[in-house]
Protein backbone atom coordinates (compact mmCIF):
# COMPACT_ATOMS: atom_id res chain seq x y z
CA UNK A 1 0.00 0.00 0.00
CA UNK A 2 1.80 3.64 -0.81
CA UNK A 3 1.63 6.39 1.69
CA UNK A 4 -1.25 8.24 -0.09
CA UNK A 5 -3.03 5.23 -0.10
CA UNK A 6 -2.47 4.63 3.86
CA UNK A 7 -3.29 8.16 4.57
CA UNK A 8 -7.23 7.85 2.08
CA UNK A 9 -7.95 4.61 4.22
CA UNK A 10 -7.15 6.83 7.73
CA UNK A 11 -8.74 9.64 6.92
CA UNK A 12 -12.38 7.80 5.42
CA UNK A 13 -11.84 5.62 8.82
CA UNK A 14 -11.87 8.57 11.24
CA UNK A 15 -14.44 9.85 9.04
CA UNK A 16 -16.50 6.72 9.58
CA UNK A 17 -15.34 6.82 12.92
CA UNK A 18 -16.98 10.75 13.63
CA UNK A 19 -20.13 9.61 11.91
CA UNK A 20 -20.83 6.95 13.98
CA UNK A 21 -20.21 9.14 17.25
CA UNK A 22 -22.53 11.17 16.77
CA UNK A 23 -24.98 8.53 15.35
CA UNK A 24 -27.48 7.19 18.20
CA UNK A 25 -30.75 4.76 18.01
CA UNK A 26 -34.29 5.28 20.12
CA UNK A 27 -36.91 3.16 19.88
CA UNK A 28 -40.38 4.92 19.37
CA UNK A 29 -43.67 3.86 19.40
CA UNK A 30 -45.63 3.63 15.49
CA UNK A 31 -47.98 6.06 16.72
CA UNK A 32 -45.08 8.43 17.14
CA UNK A 33 -44.15 7.80 13.23
CA UNK A 34 -47.52 7.56 12.00
CA UNK A 35 -48.31 11.05 12.78
CA UNK A 36 -45.59 12.45 10.91
CA UNK A 37 -44.12 14.21 13.23
CA UNK A 38 -40.19 12.18 13.63
CA UNK A 39 -40.22 13.38 9.75
CA UNK A 40 -40.49 16.97 10.77
CA UNK A 41 -38.44 16.96 13.71
CA UNK A 42 -35.36 14.59 13.07
CA UNK A 43 -33.56 16.69 10.14
CA UNK A 44 -34.09 19.21 12.33
CA UNK A 45 -32.47 17.27 15.57
CA UNK A 46 -28.90 16.83 12.89
CA UNK A 47 -28.89 20.05 12.16
CA UNK A 48 -29.62 21.66 15.80
CA UNK A 49 -26.97 18.73 17.67
CA UNK A 50 -24.99 16.90 14.86
CA UNK A 51 -26.74 14.11 15.81
CA UNK A 52 -28.25 11.42 13.47
CA UNK A 53 -31.15 9.38 15.59
CA UNK A 54 -31.75 6.12 13.96
CA UNK A 55 -35.96 4.98 14.65
CA UNK A 56 -36.55 1.39 15.71
CA UNK A 57 -40.51 1.88 15.39
CA UNK A 58 -42.22 -0.63 17.28
CA UNK A 59 -45.30 -1.03 20.15
CA UNK A 60 -44.86 0.41 23.66
CA UNK A 61 -43.92 -2.93 24.73
CA UNK A 62 -41.31 -3.83 22.69
CA UNK A 63 -39.77 -0.60 22.52
CA UNK A 64 -39.08 -0.54 26.43
CA UNK A 65 -37.57 -4.26 25.97
CA UNK A 66 -35.35 -3.11 23.82
CA UNK A 67 -34.42 -0.30 26.49
CA UNK A 68 -33.89 -3.23 28.55
CA UNK A 69 -31.73 -5.34 26.35
CA UNK A 70 -29.42 -2.17 25.51
CA UNK A 71 -30.40 -2.65 21.79
CA UNK A 72 -31.43 1.03 21.92
CA UNK A 73 -30.01 4.35 23.70
CA UNK A 74 -33.60 5.82 24.75
CA UNK A 75 -37.17 5.05 24.26
CA UNK A 76 -39.89 7.58 23.61
CA UNK A 77 -43.28 5.99 24.35
CA UNK A 78 -46.67 6.46 26.06
CA UNK A 79 -47.75 4.19 28.72
CA UNK A 80 -46.72 5.92 32.25
CA UNK A 81 -47.15 2.55 34.31
CA UNK A 82 -45.33 0.77 32.11
CA UNK A 83 -42.46 3.52 31.97
CA UNK A 84 -42.20 3.75 35.60
CA UNK A 85 -41.41 0.70 35.90
CA UNK A 86 -38.99 0.56 33.65
CA UNK A 87 -36.90 3.21 35.47
CA UNK A 88 -37.89 1.43 38.47
CA UNK A 89 -36.47 -1.38 37.30
CA UNK A 90 -32.96 0.37 36.82
CA UNK A 91 -33.15 0.17 33.23
CA UNK A 92 -34.15 3.74 32.78
CA UNK A 93 -32.34 6.73 34.25
CA UNK A 94 -35.27 8.81 34.54
CA UNK A 95 -38.48 9.72 32.63
CA UNK A 96 -38.83 12.92 30.99
CA UNK A 97 -42.37 14.58 29.62
CA UNK A 98 -42.10 16.01 25.96
CA UNK A 99 -45.51 16.30 24.74
CA UNK A 100 -49.17 15.11 24.53
CA UNK A 101 -51.76 14.64 22.55
CA UNK A 102 -55.08 12.39 23.18
CA UNK A 103 -57.05 8.87 22.15
CA UNK A 104 -60.12 9.28 20.00
CA UNK A 105 -62.68 6.12 19.33
CA UNK A 106 -62.86 6.06 15.38
CA UNK A 107 -66.05 3.92 13.83
CA UNK A 108 -68.35 3.69 10.90
CA UNK A 109 -69.63 7.87 10.44
CA UNK A 110 -72.92 5.88 10.77
CA UNK A 111 -72.00 4.93 14.38
CA UNK A 112 -74.04 2.03 14.15
CA UNK A 113 -73.31 1.21 17.97
CA UNK A 114 -74.81 4.59 19.10
CA UNK A 115 -71.19 5.10 20.83
CA UNK A 116 -70.69 8.48 20.14
CA UNK A 117 -74.35 9.19 22.67
CA UNK A 118 -72.19 8.03 25.72
CA UNK A 119 -71.11 10.33 28.09
CA UNK A 120 -67.89 8.48 28.82
CA UNK A 121 -65.42 6.40 26.67
CA UNK A 122 -65.77 3.37 28.80
CA UNK A 123 -69.68 3.60 27.92
CA UNK A 124 -68.91 4.42 24.11
CA UNK A 125 -66.72 0.94 24.05
CA UNK A 126 -69.79 -0.86 26.45
CA UNK A 127 -72.05 0.35 23.46
CA UNK A 128 -69.67 -1.21 21.13
CA UNK A 129 -69.37 -4.38 22.64
CA UNK A 130 -73.56 -4.41 23.46
CA UNK A 131 -74.23 -3.97 19.22
CA UNK A 132 -71.23 -6.41 18.78
CA UNK A 133 -69.96 -3.99 16.48
CA UNK A 134 -66.75 -5.02 14.61
CA UNK A 135 -63.96 -3.62 16.54
CA UNK A 136 -60.18 -4.16 15.36
CA UNK A 137 -57.67 -4.40 18.25
CA UNK A 138 -54.15 -3.75 17.98
CA UNK A 139 -53.56 -6.12 20.44
CA UNK A 140 -49.50 -5.75 20.35
CA UNK A 141 -48.57 -4.43 23.53
CA UNK A 142 -48.57 -0.71 22.72
CA UNK A 143 -49.18 2.05 24.38
CA UNK A 144 -52.53 2.36 22.67
CA UNK A 145 -53.17 -1.55 23.51
CA UNK A 146 -52.75 -0.89 27.29
CA UNK A 147 -54.76 2.14 27.42
CA UNK A 148 -57.77 0.15 24.93
CA UNK A 149 -57.23 -2.78 28.04
CA UNK A 150 -57.92 -0.57 31.05
CA UNK A 151 -61.27 0.90 29.53
CA UNK A 152 -62.35 -2.03 28.64
CA UNK A 153 -61.66 -3.22 31.70
CA UNK A 154 -63.34 -0.70 33.48
CA UNK A 155 -66.23 -0.69 31.60
CA UNK A 156 -66.52 -4.19 32.31
CA UNK A 157 -66.50 -5.73 28.96
CA UNK A 158 -65.63 -9.61 28.32
CA UNK A 159 -63.66 -9.37 24.95
CA UNK A 160 -64.73 -12.95 23.74
CA UNK A 161 -66.61 -13.14 20.62
CA UNK A 162 -66.00 -12.99 17.15
CA UNK A 163 -66.82 -8.70 17.09
CA UNK A 164 -63.56 -8.29 18.68
CA UNK A 165 -60.38 -8.48 16.72
CA UNK A 166 -56.83 -8.45 17.80
CA UNK A 167 -54.47 -8.10 14.42
CA UNK A 168 -50.97 -7.61 16.49
CA UNK A 169 -50.24 -4.35 14.13
CA UNK A 170 -49.00 -1.07 14.82
CA UNK A 171 -51.39 1.61 14.43
CA UNK A 172 -51.08 2.44 10.70
CA UNK A 173 -51.92 -1.27 9.77
CA UNK A 174 -54.72 -1.59 12.34
CA UNK A 175 -56.74 1.55 10.76
CA UNK A 176 -56.01 0.15 7.18
CA UNK A 177 -57.84 -3.10 8.47
CA UNK A 178 -60.21 -1.01 10.24
CA UNK A 179 -61.11 0.97 7.69
CA UNK A 180 -61.21 -2.32 5.14
CA UNK A 181 -63.53 -3.52 7.62
CA UNK A 182 -65.82 -0.46 8.52
CA UNK A 183 -65.12 -1.50 11.73
CA UNK A 184 -64.49 0.60 15.57
CA UNK A 185 -60.77 1.38 16.66
CA UNK A 186 -58.72 3.46 19.56
CA UNK A 187 -56.43 5.79 17.92
CA UNK A 188 -54.19 8.18 19.38
CA UNK A 189 -55.34 11.59 17.39
CA UNK A 190 -52.20 12.21 15.51
CA UNK A 191 -52.37 8.96 13.74
CA UNK A 192 -56.00 9.18 12.73
CA UNK A 193 -55.65 12.78 11.48
CA UNK A 194 -52.40 12.07 9.26
CA UNK A 195 -54.10 8.59 8.10
CA UNK A 196 -54.34 8.81 4.53
CA UNK A 197 -56.91 5.56 4.10
CA UNK A 198 -60.34 6.72 6.08
CA UNK A 199 -62.68 5.28 4.06
CA UNK A 200 -66.30 5.71 5.77
CA UNK A 201 -64.54 6.21 8.92
CA UNK A 202 -64.89 9.41 11.57
CA UNK A 203 -64.23 10.70 14.76
CA UNK A 204 -67.24 8.94 16.81
CA UNK A 205 -66.21 10.05 20.92
CA UNK A 206 -63.88 12.37 22.14
CA UNK A 207 -63.11 14.24 24.74
CA UNK A 208 -63.17 12.20 27.93
CA UNK A 209 -59.99 13.35 30.03
CA UNK A 210 -59.43 9.48 30.67
CA UNK A 211 -58.21 9.63 26.73
CA UNK A 212 -54.96 11.73 27.54
CA UNK A 213 -51.83 10.62 25.79
CA UNK A 214 -48.55 11.53 27.60
CA UNK A 215 -45.54 10.71 25.78
CA UNK A 216 -42.55 10.42 27.18
CA UNK A 217 -38.38 9.95 26.58
CA UNK A 218 -36.32 7.99 28.67
CA UNK A 219 -32.31 7.41 28.46
CA UNK A 220 -31.14 3.66 28.67
CA UNK A 221 -29.11 3.36 32.08
CA UNK A 222 -25.53 3.37 30.91
CA UNK A 223 -25.16 1.29 34.60
CA UNK A 224 -26.87 -1.68 32.99
CA UNK A 225 -25.53 -1.16 29.60
CA UNK A 226 -22.29 0.60 29.47
CA UNK A 227 -22.40 0.89 25.57
CA UNK A 228 -25.38 2.82 25.42
CA UNK A 229 -24.84 6.80 24.61
CA UNK A 230 -26.05 8.25 27.00
CA UNK A 231 -24.18 11.33 26.36
CA UNK A 232 -25.98 11.36 22.86
CA UNK A 233 -29.08 10.70 25.01
CA UNK A 234 -28.63 13.79 27.27
CA UNK A 235 -27.95 15.90 24.30
CA UNK A 236 -31.04 14.75 22.49
CA UNK A 237 -33.13 15.07 25.25
CA UNK A 238 -32.12 18.78 26.18
CA UNK A 239 -33.08 19.42 22.27
CA UNK A 240 -36.36 17.26 23.22
CA UNK A 241 -37.13 20.23 25.68
CA UNK A 242 -35.66 23.52 24.01
CA UNK A 243 -37.72 25.90 22.99
CA UNK A 244 -36.78 25.16 19.40
CA UNK A 245 -38.90 21.45 20.15
CA UNK A 246 -41.66 23.28 21.54
CA UNK A 247 -41.84 25.29 18.09
CA UNK A 248 -41.97 22.61 15.89
CA UNK A 249 -43.93 20.03 18.20
CA UNK A 250 -47.01 22.76 18.71
CA UNK A 251 -46.61 24.23 15.05
CA UNK A 252 -47.52 20.49 13.13
CA UNK A 253 -50.62 20.84 12.28
CA UNK A 254 -52.79 18.13 9.87
CA UNK A 255 -55.68 20.59 8.37
CA UNK A 256 -55.74 23.17 10.61
CA UNK A 257 -55.43 20.46 13.45
CA UNK A 258 -52.71 20.59 16.08
CA UNK A 259 -51.40 16.92 16.54
CA UNK A 260 -49.71 17.23 19.59
CA UNK A 261 -48.78 19.92 22.12
CA UNK A 262 -45.04 20.27 23.74
CA UNK A 263 -45.29 19.68 27.84
CA UNK A 264 -42.04 19.19 29.18
CA UNK A 265 -41.11 20.95 32.42
CA UNK A 266 -37.53 22.39 32.84
CA UNK A 267 -35.66 20.15 35.50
Amino acid sequence: MTLKSLLLSVVASLAALSAQADTMKMAVTTSFANSGLADVILPEIEIDTGIEVQLLIVGTGQALKLGEQGDVDAVLVHSRAAEEAFVEGGYGTHRREIMYNDFVIIGPSSDPAASGAADEAIGALAAIAGAEADFVSRGDDSGTHKMELRLWDAAGVDLAGDWYKAVGQGMGAALNTASGMNAYILSDRASWLNFGNKGDLAIVFEGDPVLFNQYAYLPVNPELHAHVRNDLAQKLENWLTSDRAAELINGYAIAGQQLFVFNAQPE
